[in-house]
């Protein structure tokens, strides 16, 4: 605690509002002046300003800041303001590196520091020593501010999130290795999985320089040669206060965890606990325990998911048992039917039905043919010439020329003719020709 010195108390001249001008003046000239002094404007600074640290020390002023400049040598230069006044402050790098949060412009702050005089140009500054948030905490505020700034970046983006593998070969953890997380986290492992081995890189988890150490392990676990290297990786630590959990709100462990290769499983804290470790991880778990469940599997799980299959593969397999023996029959009795005896009696009985279908076949087209033959043959009959002589008619014709004769006209005296009759030939001689006699009826055949 700094103790304030109270201001000097000035004495003043007795107030008279009756006192002519020419009486006030003369009241503040001394009776005999002494030698004169001429000071320099570095002089009277310098007294200003010796006499402002003296008489006013180190004090807590609260202000809100405003034109906020970073400089190149990392000195912050700002004004804390409130409603009727302004004043110039300072913040030098060596206590500006160690605020756990960034000023900005309209900050409500309570700064700690020293008046003192800025000769080069004659300004009143405050020296800033320490400055805290006004309303919230510095670490809260510091929080909020990197987990706004790395989100802005997309380190918290769900696309940068790694799966964790279901069968680790091997599980990395970060810890202290006195701590209760890491009893938590071996007591979950043996339950769970215990053939599979778990690697501890111990660190250092609160404190100053802590978020370095943890950066360091994490990269070590990160790097272990081929053939030895780690499938997963457990942040954890057991709950605590903002202040304790201070390393894991740091960028440093923040970038670590992003450029990991390794996929990374953080559990810091309690339940209600988030860290910015958590959001950079690929799983946050809330616990370490939890942690810990994520990165082993279960093998009680895993023993009924086996027993399950176990049984369905049994079930299923059975099946095609049955299946490939109904086939097998099918198949056994379709090889008897092609078998050659087989075959060849079929074929028998199969030839010798076809033959006695197509004798029967051939004996109606016998029986249809001679029918339609017989038809034709009556047809023939009728309409045969040696029918028609049959009757008593015959055919004559010339016997020098051969033509047929058809009427008497065509025919002299003397002609020798020859007669065909339904049974024999005639030879015949004309003797006389007579005129064609008409047919009395018209149905009336004719040669």
């Amino acid at each position: 605690m700094v103790r304030r010195r109270p201001p000097p108390r000035v004495r003043k001249p007795p107030r008279s509002d009756c006192l002519p001008a020419q009486r006030v003046v003369t009241d503040f000239l001394p009776r005999a002046l002494p030698e004169r002094r001429i000071f320099t404007i570095a002089e009277l600074l310098a007294g200003v300003r010796a006499l402002l640290e003296e008489s006013m020390g180190r004090l807590w002023l609260a202000g809100e800041v405003s034109n906020l400049r970073r400089a190149s040598s990392g000195h912050l230069y700002f004004s804390l303001k409130d409603d009727a006044a302004q004043l110039r402050a300072v913040l030098f790098r060596a206590d500006a590196r160690r605020l756990p949060f960034e000023l900005e412009d309209g900050l409500e702050v309570i700064a700690f520091g020293e008046c003192s005089i800025y000769e080069a140009r004659g300004d009143l500054q405050l020296l800033v020593r320490h400055v805290e948030p006004r309303g919230r905490g510095a670490l809260q505020l510091a929080f909020e501010q990197l987990r706004a700034r790395l989100e802005r970046e997309g380190l918290f983006a769900l696309s940068r999130k790694r799966p964790l593998p279901v069968f680790p070969r091997r599980v990395g953890l970060v810890t202290s290795a006195s701590g209760a997380a890491l009893r938590d986290v071996i007591e979950v492992s043996a339950r769970r999985f215990p053939v599979t081995p778990l690697l501890l890189a111990p660190t250092r988890v609160q404190g100053d320089g802590a978020e370095y150490e943890i950066a360091a392990a994490l990269g070590a676990l990160a790097a272990l040669p081929r053939g030895q290297e780690v499938d997963v990786i457990l942040l954890v630590r057991g709950g605590g206060s903002l202040e304790d959990l201070q390393p894991f709100n740091s960028e440093v462990v923040a970038r670590a965890i992003a450029g990991c290769p390794v996929p990374v499983v953080s559990g810091v804290g309690h339940e209600t606990d988030l860290s910015i470790a958590d959001l950079a991880a690929d799983v946050r778990a809330p616990t370490p325990s939890a942690a810990a469940a994520a990165a082993f599997p279960d093998r009680s799980v895993l023993r009924d998911r086996c027993t399950r299959d176990l049984v369905r593969l049994c079930t299923a397999a059975e099946r095609v048992i049955e299946r490939a023996a109904a086939r097998l029959g099918q198949r056994s009795e379709a090889l008897a039917r092609v078998a050659p005896v087989a075959r060849v009696a079929a074929q028998r009985v199969r030839l010798e039905a076809l033959a006695g279908a197509l004798a029967r076949t051939a004996h109606r087209h016998a029986e249809r043919a001679r029918s339609k033959l017989a038809a034709v043959a009556g047809r023939l009959d009728s309409l045969s010439p040696l029918a028609v002589l049959a009757r008593g008619y015959a055919i004559v014709w010339k016997a020098n020329v051969g033509s047929i004769v058809r009427r008497a006209d065509e025919c002299a005296p003397g002609d020798r003719l020859r007669l065909r009759l339904g049974e024999g030939e005639l030879a015949a001689t004309v003797e006389d020709t007579q005129e064609p006699v008409r047919p009395a009826a018209a149905g009336a055949e004719s040669v």
